[in-house]
């Protein structure tokens, strides 16, 4: 097999090929680090590369391997957004504050994976603590998108989707507060899930707005999605907002058939803020699913620009709280010889947050502060409530709805950074979705100008199981995600 092969292969296959001999674990490892080390360069699409680490787990999964002892995910190498805490292995969260940052113990969801037999190679560029939707914050530079570098990957899990669009990884990690695993993966062609709030442990990962923030799958399939999900997924004693509900084995299920399966599609999702040759691509997708016979049926989620506003006051408000912890006392930057504690704060603070981040503490602050919560931040959660009574209705209808996952295709950088309200209406079609607790997913569903759009499928809380149904059954039909974007200097 040659390495463009063994590059964009997906989990499975090569779950395949290591369990018949055909590829070592060590091979498979050391083949994406060589892939990283070669080209990621011009992406800046990881922070960190782990390979100490790396050739460590390698050797135990082949171990396993021998002995018999392997699961599916045994040998596969992973990539983990620079939000997840990993024992031993710097986590940053993308920021200066926390650029020296060596945690001591392992999030949930990397001590599942790493059970469950994967292979970190290191951790992923994002957006600095996850607050953006083009990759452009990060303390470490901007990411770059595979098929444009002159592009952004979107954000804020944006080094997660580039690295997985460039076969640096069959699967990478990823978290999603307003649309942050789904809307980079619509824009880097892979597939992307947020799964329902509370499904997969959020201990560990660094907080950004406590009750929208959920971990999810990035990879190029369907499939290795439902893979990854089983091991991610379950009760998490160490996180009260970890869900006790049984979990399916989110693979056996793919193939079902979805003969008169019923699709909302919502009138506010193709209004004019869609780009028309991307509303043109998802109807097109729609049509695939029809011939799979799905019926589609006009639903209203009323509320949805609504979810904007709503948005960015619930979230900028928990980050506010979040964030009060890096002080320049406990653990995180401290600024040099400050003249008191006063001093020491305002510019360990200065110093280490950038523009981004101080922004939404500022809002944060002023939208709790006395006088002001009633208006803006009890406000905005009485509108989250209505949101949420939205999606339930709509689901009286239709069995999951569907439509964009951005707006447009992916967007120059720069273009947007001068404007905030302009990048935050990329969050448009996701962010609801956040709001109301539920589980999206991207999948890639066509090209436009040599880009990729993507078609964001939402389901009822805890449905993981339909979306990753309708998605395999899509990707069974069509093959956007396999397209793969050229790199210079590729290895052949």
């Amino acid at each position: 097999m040659n390495h463009s092969d063994l590059s964009y292969a997906s989990a499975k296959k090569l779950s395949t090929m290591l369990k018949q001999g055909d590829v070592s674990a060590l091979e498979l490892t050391s083949h994406f680090l060589d892939r990283i080390r070669q080209l990621d360069g011009p992406l800046n699409s990881l922070i960190t590369v782990s390979e100490e680490h790396a050739i460590t787990a390698a050797k135990a999964a082949d171990k396993a391997l021998s002995d018999g002892t392997a699961t599916p995910l045994t040998g596969i190498p992973l990539l983990h957004k620079d939000i997840f805490c990993t024992k031993g292995i710097k986590t940053t969260c993308a920021s200066h504050m926390l650029d020296n940052f060596v945690p001591p113990y392992d999030a949930t969801v990397v001590s599942r994976l790493n059970a469950a037999g994967t292979v970190t190679l290191g951790k992923t560029n994002m957006d600095e603590f996850a607050m953006g939707s083009s990759n452009e914050t990060s303390f470490y530079g901007a990411v770059a998108n595979p098929w444009d570098t002159d592009r952004v990957p979107g954000g804020s899990s944006g080094g997660s989707a580039a690295a997985i669009a460039a076969g640096f990884a069959p699967l990478s990690t990823g978290t999603d507060t307003g649309g942050s695993i789904r809307q980079p993966a619509a824009l880097c062609g892979i597939t992307g899930l947020k799964p329902t709030y509370g499904r997969v442990s959020r201990r560990g990962i660094i907080a950004f707005a406590s009750s929208l923030d959920q971990a999810g799958p990035m990879t190029r399939s369907v499939e290795d999605a439902a893979m990854m999900l089983n091991a991610m997924c379950g009760i998490d004693e160490g996180d009260s907002t970890s869900a006790d509900i049984a979990v399916p084995d989110f693979t056996t299920l793919l193939e079902q058939d979805i003969a008169g399966l019923r699709i909302g599609l919502p009138k506010e999702y193709f209004s004019s803020d869609l780009d028309a040759q991307v509303s043109a691509q998802i109807h097109a997708a729609l049509a695939e699913l029809e011939k799979e016979g799905a019926t589609l049926v006009d639903i209203e989620l009323p509320h949805t620009h609504q979810g904007i506003a709503t948005y960015y006051v619930i979230a900028p408000a928990e980050a506010s709280a979040n964030l009060s912890r890096y002080d320049g006392v406990r653990f995180g930057h401290r600024c040099d010889n400050p003249k008191d504690l006063m001093d020491l704060y305002e510019r360990s603070r200065s110093e280490g947050f950038g523009d981004e981040v101080q922004r939404r503490i500022l809002v944060g602050t002023y939208a709790l502060s006395t006088g002001f919560y009633d208006a803006y931040f009890k406000k905005a959660q009485q509108v989250r409530r209505i949101i949420a009574n939205d999606f339930q209705r709509a689901f009286e209808q239709v069995d999951i709805i569907a439509g964009p996952a951005a707006p447009s295709v992916a967007f120059k950088k720069g273009e947007k950074a001068a404007d905030p309200l302009a990048m935050y209406m990329e969050d448009v079609y996701t962010l609801s979705v956040n709001l109301a607790g539920l589980p999206g997913m991207s999948v890639p569903a066509g090209m436009l100008d040599g880009l990729p759009i993507g078609l964001q499928l939402i389901g009822r809380s805890f449905d993981e199981q339909t979306l990753l149904n309708v998605g395999h059954r899509f990707q069974q039909r069509t093959d956007w995600h396999l397209n793969t974007p050229t790199l210079a200097g590729a290895i052949s």
